[in-house]
């Protein structure tokens, strides 16, 4: 039986989940199990109950087959099986014996709704393990009980950060942000406990059931609460832009529910969750953040190989952040720059990281990646030299962001280990690598490049060869479509707030200064000197042109499109930038100008499967959205297309390219198709 029901001679019963799969879900197989088994425990007669898992983690959370399949239609459907799942935890806690959830692996969104219906909760201090309500990331709500529970056990103040953010925390955390209450160290400790505490508390009874017992920080009438109910919306619209509606309906179901019982908040709860279930952005977040994602993570660890030996080329922010994630998976790096004080400023003494000058420390390298700047004749003559000192089958890799790889493995006598390995910056906080395959690349080759981006904790996209790639390629769409509004006399800020309100992670015009406009204007000129037929038809390469020829190149000088205050104050708009560039009658409305910034990347994306440089939907989502923050929400570039309907997106591309230019004409290959 998938939920074993054990009970021993004191009367306690171990109720330990081992349902069909890998983990245990919430879906129709649960719901039949729980139901059971708490029909069993009423009628029984019991000391206490320790609910556990056979599985490695606790219990994973709803099952999201069935979540992504919950549409406008079917929604009073979902909410009674909601409701129904939610009754079976009220019944668990009011058994009037102990309950007590032994988490034995993760516990995460459903999974740590059980132990939250659970009257105490005992972890195992594992580090792998993590327990919190991570709804919130895939566009969700806790919905069996989440908001409520943790509401009344915290506060509003104290639970919102957890239940907003989707806060997944290790055990000890856990225990410090009173949502778990013991924390043991082995497995046999975690049923030892629970059997002592369920002995000593014979009839517990949970926070909420309490006689007069409410929110610890929000109470009716108390104008004390008024300064946070008056503040927290405001500080998520500023956060959020509106773009996120299940940080919102979180926000609401905790102080609408505030205000109520016990359980009438729990319908208020379900009413959100199920409105959240059945839209848009939801289904696009799931899509992303664990089909998509699962999708590019399961490809490694076939190679069988591990990095034992890293030799990274160039000391610099890249450089530097390349070796410090390395050397903190456990592998020897050693990096190179052409001074020595260069390559130790670099390695900035980490543990791990030998700096030096000299190429024949990089003797008995496995992987050599080369990080220096995008001029192709100085990687040619690094690459070269390190190739020669490395293991014979060494993967020499460059970390070039735009410069085709199957040129660069011209540098090195076997082009079949030579990959490209594009990381973002700053490398150490983002989460992916985008993996270049040249023309002779071997596919060893590429399952070893795989293996260690898994082996540094990264997710890996693949990509076919191209000049910018994938996520180099399309993010440029975005900024110099941006530049281009500004050229044609939109305003820089509404342009700025547009493109922040749309969800992406930065404005056009910040990151443009950020990556430099003579680097932008370097990469053109390169682009078209090396094929003089790409001629882009927009005017922004003239005006980021004049800006740099007026000192403006970007953040790094001081001055680009924002000032930068030498007192370290806040950047601010170049104020000139209305003057010189806008016009009153631009004529491009906001609607046009959040398309204009969204649209154009999908249909780049589009582009990219078209030519084989992209050869999966899930790399293009994810690779758009951990690789250049292209709106979460959306669940990345063709994701968006989906949701907005293919058809729909044609029309809608088919008029900004008759407004705005012929970039914006949907490629044939979208005229039949229903979806990516």
């Amino acid at each position: 039986m998938p939920f074993h029901y054990d009970k021993d001679s004191d009367g306690i019963v171990t109720l330990t989940m081992d349902m069909s799969g890998s983990a245990n879900v919430m879906n129709d197989e649960y719901r039949n199990l729980m139901g059971d088994a708490v029909s069993k425990l009423e009628g029984d007669e019991i000391t206490g109950v320790i609910i556990t898992s056979a599985k490695k983690t606790f219990f994973a959370g709803g099952d999201l087959n069935v979540l992504i399949a919950i549409t406008p239609e079917n929604a009073s459907q979902a909410l009674e099986g909601v409701e129904e799942l939610k009754s079976q935890l009220r019944r668990l806690e009011k058994l009037g014996k102990p309950v007590v959830a032994a988490i034995n692996g993760s516990a995460l969104g459903g999974g740590f709704e059980i132990a939250l219906a659970s009257h105490r909760r005992i972890v195992l201090n594992d580090n792998s393990i993590r327990v919190g309500l991570p709804e919130a990331t895939l566009g969700l709500l806790p919905g069996g009980g989440g908001v409520t529970r943790m509401v009344r056990l915290l506060g509003v103040q104290k639970a919102l950060p957890l239940l907003m953010e989707g806060k997944q925390l290790r055990p000890e955390r856990a225990l410090q942000a009173g949502i778990v209450h013991q924390v043991v160290e082995t497995r046999e400790e975690l049923i030892s406990e629970a059997r002592a505490w369920i002995l000593a508390n014979p009839a517990p009874t949970q926070p909420w059931d309490v006689q007069g017992a409410g929110v610890p920080d929000l109470k009716f009438g108390d104008p004390n609460s008024y300064g946070l109910l008056g503040a927290a919306p405001a500080v998520l619209r500023k956060k959020s832009h509106g773009a996120y509606p299940a940080p919102e309906k979180i926000m609401a179901a905790a102080v609408e529910g505030a205000y109520v019982d016990f359980d009438t908040a729990l319908k208020i709860e379900g009413r959100y969750f199920v409105e959240l279930a059945s839209g848009q952005v939801s289904k696009n977040m799931i899509t992303a953040f664990w089909f998509n994602l699962n999708e590019v993570n399961g490809r490694a660890s076939s190679s069988g190989k591990r990095v034992a030996k890293l030799g990274v080329l160039g000391a610099g922010m890249m450089g530097a952040g390349i070796a410090e994630v390395s050397a903190k998976a456990g592998i020897e790096v050693v990096l190179k720059d052409v001074t020595l004080e260069a390559a130790e400023k670099g390695a900035g003494g980490l543990e791990g990281v030998k700096p030096t000058d000299s190429d024949e420390d990089l003797a008995g390298c496995d992987l050599i990646i080369e990080a220096v700047f995008e001029n192709r004749e100085l990687k040619n003559k690094v690459l070269g030299a390190a190739e020669a000192q490395a293991l014979p089958d060494a993967v020499i890799a460059s970390n070039t962001s735009t410069l085709p790889i199957t040129g660069l493995a011209a540098a090195v006598p076997d082009a079949e280990r030579f990959i490209g390995l594009h990381f973002f910056s700053p490398v150490p906080k983002m989460r992916l690598v985008e993996i270049i395959r040249g023309e002779q690349t071997s596919q060893e080759t590429l399952q070893r490049a795989l293996d260690y981006v898994r082996q540094i904790g990264k997710t890996p996209i693949v990509v076919n060869d191209s000049r910018g790639f994938y996520t180099s390629r399309t993010f440029a769409t975005y900024v110099i479509e941006a530049i281009t509004m500004l050229s044609e006399g939109v305003a820089p800020a509404l342009i700025e707030n547009v493109a922040k309100k749309a969800g992406m992670a930065v404005g056009p015009l910040a990151v443009s200064d950020e990556v430099t406009l003579s680097l932008q204007l370097k990469i053109h000129d390169q682009t078209l000197a090396d094929d003089p037929s790409l001629v882009s038809e927009s005017t922004a390469y003239d005006l980021i042109r004049e800006m740099v020829g007026l000192g403006r190149s970007g953040k790094s000088t001081g001055a680009g499109f924002y000032e930068y205050p030498s007192d370290g104050s806040k950047k601010f708009l170049w104020p000139e930038l209305t003057t010189r560039y806008v016009k009153a009658d631009a004529g491009v409305s906001e609607q046009d100008v959040r398309d204009r910034l969204l649209f154009v990347q999908s249909l780049e994306t589009v582009r990219c499967l078209d030519e084989g440089v992209l050869t999966s939907v899930a790399d293009a989502n994810i690779g758009s959205i951990f690789g250049f923050g292209f709106a979460p929400w959306s669940g990345g570039t063709l994701q968006f297309i989906n949701s907005y309907g293919v058809q729909a997106f044609v029309e809608r591309a088919d008029y900004l390219a008759d407004t705005y230019g012929e970039r914006f004409r949907p490629p044939a290959s979208l005229q039949d198709r229903d979806q990516f």
